[in-house]
């Protein structure tokens, strides 16, 4: 009963903030007050920060869309502020230096655009916006780094990021219910994302369609919270779906893939039977929803996973131009591959060269371009360290799943946003079903 009342009032949230934009402003300060004083008076015993830190991830995208962000990248540095305290309050571990050298390597780059150009107002913001999100995955790396949490205290982060999820989702169905009326080609819509960049729209809500497939499988603990919990997916996969934007859909698919398989695993017959009877119930379902959506979009839908215009034609890129910005960048690597052209300054080169305007879209091009061989070791270090943790982490059956969502968004959507931040620093998270809270080794 307590659950469904959080979905029902997360749905409520959503209708008044479309009804009362303000209320948009509002809820992000009031996620930063209550969050504080939530952290401040339970001191981080039971890794509140974690709570507070996941549902500011999930709150992100749906706050900006209804232009509620009181500081554009609020959810980065709030995420830097709150984990902070949850250090001050709990320490760390004795064994972050692997992350500690991570945030050190970003320090070259930075510095060499701050010291050897002249910068405006509006280069320092790009500045902020480029180095915030990997900044962001270090403090909350070094908070995450072999801290110990149960596996129902995960269940309750992962909660906490899912259920403004079913807000944004809520939202996107207010804005434009009609999807049928408002499609007229194959390219990602606005018109169909709440208004907002569809790239991170589809992000969000594949996490929130592997977030409540996890609660299927993993937690459910009744018939009503199943339909529930089915419910909210179907609806997520088909808003998903018809942003037009493929990375997060595709993200979501392969990450819950990867958790079924890991629970498929390390369970028992009964429990295996269930998993199979729900993947076949979910591709079912999936091919239903597919069905729906191709109807809905006039075929449009389908074309735009096929690569192709509203004609049916091939199209000449694949994905949206996005490998051309990878390749300038790449070209910036190879001309400086020991410390990179600096923060940032790959959006100028690139311009100078092709006339494109835009930030990258894929963070691995982008460290290598402005950070150069640093760039490199920084790379390292983020795939093998929760690799390495793994060996010794079998009760985290999450973590790979975790890893994955975190390289698949920032080939897609770079760190645009907080949740590939925040969701690959719990791949680094000591997890046991049985465990005392907030030990750290």
């Amino acid at each position: 009963m307590r659950y469904n009342i959080f979905v029902l009032t997360h749905i409520a949230l959503a209708i008044a903030v479309f009804t009362v934009n303000i209320l948009s402003t509002l809820l992000a300060l009031a996620i930063f007050i209550l969050g504080f004083l939530y952290v401040l008076k339970t001191k981080n015993k039971n890794n509140e920060v974690l709570i507070v830190c996941a549902y500011i991830t999930g709150a992100e995208v749906f706050i900006r869309a209804t232009d509620g962000a009181f500081l554009y990248e609020f959810a980065k540095y709030g995420i830097i502020f709150f984990m902070t305290i949850g250090i001050f309050y709990s320490s760390f571990s004795k064994n972050i230096f692997p992350y500690v050298l991570y945030l050190l390597l970003l320090l070259p780059a930075l510095l060499y655009t701050t010291t050897n150009f002249i910068l405006t107002d509006s280069d320092r913001k790009i500045i902020s916006f480029t180095i915030s999100g990997p900044v962001c995955l270090g403090v909350c790396a070094i908070y995450c780094y072999q801290r110990s949490i149960s596996l129902n205290r995960l269940y309750d982060v992962l909660l906490a990021l899912g259920l403004p999820i079913i807000s944004l989702t809520t939202y996107l169905i207010l804005f434009n219910p009609s999807v049928r009326d408002v499609v007229t080609g194959t390219d990602s819509s606005g018109a169909l994302s709440g208004g907002f960049g569809p790239n991170q729209v589809s992000t969000v809500v594949g996490l929130g369609i592997f977030v409540f497939l996890s609660r299927i499988i993993l937690v459910s603990k009744s018939k009503l919270e199943i339909v529930v919990n089915t419910i909210l997916v179907s609806v997520m996969v088909f808003r998903g779906i018809v942003t037009f934007s493929r990375g997060g859909m595709l993200a979501a698919a392969i990450i819950s893939a990867v958790l079924l398989y890991k629970v498929f695993k390390i369970t028992g017959a009964a429990a295996r039977f269930k998993i199979l009877l729900i993947v076949l119930s979910a591709s079912v379902l999936l091919l239903g929803i597919w069905s729906y959506s191709v109807l809905q979009t006039k075929g449009l839908i389908a074309n735009r996973y096929a690569g192709q215009d509203a004609a049916g034609r091939q199209k000449a890129s694949k994905f949206t131009g996005r490998e051309e910005l990878a390749e300038t960048e790449l070209s910036i690597f190879y001309e400086n591959p020991i410390l990179g052209c600096g923060v940032s300054r790959s959006i100028k080169i690139r311009e100078s060269r092709t006339g494109i305007n835009a930030a990258s879209h894929n963070e691995l091009t982008r460290l290598l371009a402005e950070h150069g061989f640093l760039g490199i070791l920084i790379l390292f270090i983020l795939f093998t360290t929760p690799v390495v943790l793994s060996l010794n982490n079998k009760q985290h059956f999450f973590l790979y799943s975790f890893l994955l969502f975190w390289l698949l968004t920032i080939n897609h959507a770079a760190m645009r946003i907080a949740a590939p931040a925040f969701v690959y620093a719990l791949a680094l998270l000591q997890v046991s079903i049985n465990t005392k809270p907030n030990q750290i080794q």
